[in-house]
């Protein structure tokens, strides 16, 4: 009988869901890349969950959605980088739906690159019929909300129903209940093939998806070590993060005060130059990945993780001959947006 994420958890159906993406999304070995760091390496592959070049989005977007659904929306708005999977995924929600959606653009990296400015997910947006409009600040999330919620008056005295995605610290993170039923979906994949990790290597960004897997994991007992790697804050600044949205999320589900500060760990050691930027690590991970493993790594969020990956092995904090399962969170049209970054790097510019 197939175990499913409601089955170990519950409380997540006090939570109303819009089935958007395929789960369960695969997890398959990458032998050669393992080979090559001294480890057993899987990926789970949230790339693979089937809406619009997918990602970890997809998850999230199905808790976010749900409440809009009930409240009889025909319009999303969101906001996020120029590059933002998050967004991308929102207007595909939205053709997908029948909605229509308005999506915010902020100036988080600055780059005059037109393939940075009009390809990748910028493209994709245009593509899927949303409306766009731009932010000016990068690092300003209470004032982009507040943008938001400017224009969705707008709208609301034209007559459409508008429903804000707020991702602020000030909201409820209902996109971390779509990585609480990942990490029940991928123990129950582990428990039945076998192939049981020692470490979790995560990217930790928003803060949901790492978050929502720690909660998710501890909410069925799953003692593993979840490592966040940084790819917009640091170490600090995440850790603080992490333990707000950890505890919001164990609410959620009613389990409060489940997750202690020795759950949380992160890395920031892949972080600098910064969000959104190259590194010698970046750009080593992006290569490894493709050229071993035919796997497509974005340069903002599962490169850098997969950078973190490689450092943690490096550094013996995830020692030889372990095994470890990254979760590859998608992000691939960014690669289109950054080919020139990418190669400016690789030619030292």
């Amino acid at each position: 009988m197939k175990t499913t994420p409601e089955d170990l958890i519950p409380e997540l159906k006090q939570h109303r869901r819009v089935i958007l993406g395929h789960e369960p999304t695969p997890i398959d070995p990458l032998p050669k890349l393992g080979q090559d760091l001294g480890i057993t390496l899987w990926a789970k592959r949230d790339d693979c969950n089937g809406l619009a070049f997918g990602g970890n989005k997809v998850r999230q977007l199905e808790y976010y959605l749900g409440p809009g659904v009930e409240a009889n929306a025909d319009t999303v708005l969101i906001t996020g980088a120029l590059q933002s999977n998050f967004v991308r995924l929102t207007a595909a929600a939205a053709a997908k739906l029948g909605w229509q959606a308005h999506v915010q653009l902020e100036e988080r990296v600055p780059s005059h690159d037109q393939l940075y400015r009009k390809s990748g997910n910028i493209f994709l947006n245009n593509l899927l019929g949303a409306e766009i409009s731009y932010f000016p600040e990068g690092e300003d999330e209470a004032g982009a909300d507040k943008a938001l919620d400017e224009r969705a008056k707008e709208l609301k005295n034209h007559g459409r129903r508008p429903y804000v995605i707020h991702l602020g610290l000030g909201s409820l993170p209902y996109g971390g209940l779509g990585y609480i039923r990942a990490a029940a979906e991928t123990y129950a994949q582990t428990i039945t093939s076998g192939d049981k990790p020692d470490y979790i290597v995560i990217p930790s960004g928003s803060g949901l998806t790492h978050a929502g897997f720690l909660v998710g994991a501890r909410a069925i007992g799953w003692d593993i070590p979840i490592i966040g790697i940084c790819v917009r804050r640091d170490k600090k600044s995440q850790i603080d993060r992490i333990k707000q949205r950890s505890s919001e999320l164990a609410q959620m589900i009613s389990r409060p005060d489940l997750i202690s500060d020795q759950d949380i760990i992160i890395s920031d050691n892949m972080l600098t130059p910064g969000y959104g930027k190259m590194n010698h690590q970046v750009k080593e991970a992006i290569e490894k990945a493709a050229q071993m493993e035919a796997i497509l790594l974005d340069p903002v969020y599962t490169a850098r993780t997969m950078a973190g990956l490689i450092d943690q092995v490096r550094t013996n904090a995830i020692p030889q001959g372990s095994k470890v399962l990254f979760i590859h969170t998608g992000g691939n049209p960014a690669l289109f947006a950054y080919q020139n970054a990418i190669e400016n790097f690789s030619r030292g510019n």
